[in-house]
């Protein structure tokens, strides 16, 4: 089966293009920057295709990274996708391709099963009764269509908050002049303007493009529509809290246990203190609050289904340390008090993303499923999460 190599450092929309690359039938290989991904691609010579963003942290980007491939891997096909830039085919290697964010399923999987094959698609049995001799690709047509629905209206939402970004342009335009600012001054403020205006729509289609890999994430191995909708009303609601902490402090820094505290109130009832938080403040990154207001949300919604907190005597204490000589963060989430633990059968969406955490914060994450109690940890070095 062809090897995909996915370099992206959003972690929830790289989940997203590993579940494209398995769609198409073949198997993805994640990585999180450029530096790792020439370090795969050095050690192992079985990756046929690229599929990086472009937009990455370090000195090198995307753009940079497919140069380089192609250069020293001239038989690795590229595709590249970005929510920002849009590099014309000269600024491209040659015979590379670029899709602009968010990505259409569909058109992803055609483009890489013609760029490689059809692939090695799987047959399963389906759970909802169908026969037992249609494939996984035949036998859910219903959940794409729902996927392409929701492309559709988030797209025509970005395209609708284009329009107004680019009206607000043009009113702050009048206003400057009205107020009879000289000519120098309005050139100095347009320039401002313009790199404001350019950052909040950047972040505007990374955030939408964020929401359709959730949607999709959340329906694609839902039992029904119903809870479906519920893990995504969830996980929406989650990334809204996140973004509420990172503006009262402009996006700059937050409190780690703020970020705690914030994702975790609507799961403690009532004030009962059910959930109990035991560390030392830390000032955190954005990345990071986004990333552990969703990892928790995460547990939160686990253990009040079937945890500690889906009966009234269980408790859930977060306790974290600081390993000052080694520079690194130690977390441990510790349910009590609840019905007995069993293993899960399947490994679900929040259960990779929780994994992929680890990947995100260059750490590790270990879940235990202890007969007593669920038990997850988080291992980080101190400079993936702290702030500068």
């Amino acid at each position: 089966m062809p090897n995909v190599l996915v370099v992206e450092d959003e972690m929830i929309l790289r989940m997203r293009a590993v579940d494209i690359v398995e769609d198409a039938g073949f198997n993805p290989v994640e990585a999180v920057n450029a530096d790792q991904a020439i370090s795969i691609l050095e050690s192992r010579s079985d990756i046929s295709v690229l599929f990086t963003d472009i937009q990455m942290p370090g000195s090198i980007d995307g753009l940079k990274l497919a140069h380089a491939v192609h250069d020293r891997w001239p038989s690795i096909k590229i595709i590249l996708v970005s929510g920002q830039v849009k590099p014309s085919e000269s600024e491209r290697p040659a015979d590379s391709r670029f899709f602009g964010k968010p990505l259409g399923v569909d058109q992803m999987i055609a483009e890489l099963q013609a760029m490689v094959g059809v692939g090695a698609l799987t047959i399963v049995p389906d759970a909802t009764g169908l026969p037992a001799n249609q494939t996984l690709l035949s036998a859910a047509p219903t959940v794409p269509s729902s996927r392409s629905a929701q492309e559709e209206v988030l797209s025509a939402e970005n395209d609708s908050l284009r329009l107004l970004l680019e009206q607000a342009g043009i009113d702050a335009e009048t206003l400057l002049v009205q107020a009879g600012i000289d000519a120098k001054e309005r050139e100095a403020a347009d320039k401002l303007q313009k790199l404001i205006l350019g950052e909040l729509h950047h972040r505007i289609k990374n955030t939408l493009a964020t929401v359709s890999a959730i949607a999709s994430q959340s329906f694609r191995a839902a039992p029904s529509i119903e809870a479906g909708q519920n893990a995504m009303e969830g996980r929406l609601s989650a990334l809204g809290r996140a973004h509420d902490v990172l503006m009262q402090v402009s996006w700059a820094s937050a409190s780690l246990t703020h970020t705690f505290s914030s994702a975790t109130a609507p799961y403690d009832s009532q004030g009962a203190r059910r959930i109990h938080f035991n560390g030392p403040d830390l000032k955190i990154t954005s990345g990071a609050v986004i990333a552990l207001a969703m990892t928790l949300n995460e547990l939160c919604t686990n253990t009040t289904k079937f945890g500690a907190l889906s009966v009234p005597l269980g408790r859930v204490e977060i306790g974290w340390t600081i390993d000052e000589l080694k520079q690194r963060l130690h977390l441990v989430w510790t349910e009590s008090g609840g019905p007995a633990v069993e293993p899960p059968t399947r490994r679900s969406f929040g259960t990779r993303m929780m994994k992929s955490l680890g990947q995100q914060l260059n750490g590790q994450v270990q879940l235990v499923y202890e007969p007593s109690g669920f038990v997850y940890s988080l291992d980080v070095p101190l400079g993936s999460v702290a702030a500068a």
